[in-house]
């Protein structure tokens, strides 16, 4: 093994670690510390949509967030808007961070609602950090058929 050039650190004689190899870190890439944690939080808010019968359901993972830090709108032209905003964790100058993955800042998703959405009545719920908005759907008119005789 030793022998074998080491492609990793440009090295001989080291034997390979996956725990402590960081892949990316001879890359120009800006420091974490230049990279907006805003569009972070933004990117990893994952919301599910599912429709039943009576209603178009959403589910927000919003871990760590009370109610008061999310808000749910619905704007006129039938778009449903989720956002909020996730706290920076106050820094403490004697601590020590050894990895930060966590994200914070604001968060916004928005959706076109259907035609047979009912925007007037919309609900919302939030239970161990997961935000649930429901929004009720039209009753489908069916229509109305009436026979015909056929004379002759």
């Amino acid at each position: 093994m030793a022998m074998i050039p080491s492609f990793f650190d440009n090295r001989r004689g080291t034997i390979f670690d996956p725990f402590t190899w960081e892949p990316f870190k001879d890359f120009p890439f800006p420091p974490s510390s230049l990279v907006s944690h805003e569009n972070s939080a933004f990117v990893n808010t994952r919301i599910d949509w599912k429709e039943t019968p009576e209603a178009h359901v959403f589910k927000a993972d919003l871990p760590g967030l009370k109610k008061e830090e999310v808000k749910v709108e619905v704007e006129d032209d039938r778009v449903l808007q989720i956002s909020g905003e996730r706290k920076v964790e106050k820094e403490d100058k004697s601590d020590t961070w050894h990895r930060v993955e966590r994200s914070s800042g604001k968060f916004l998703r928005r959706f076109r609602l259907p035609e047979n959405a009912k925007v007037d009545q919309v609900k919302a719920s939030m239970e161990n950090g997961v935000l649930t908005v429901t929004v009720p759907k039209e009753e489908v008119k069916k229509p109305d058929v009436k026979a015909i005789e056929i004379s002759g």
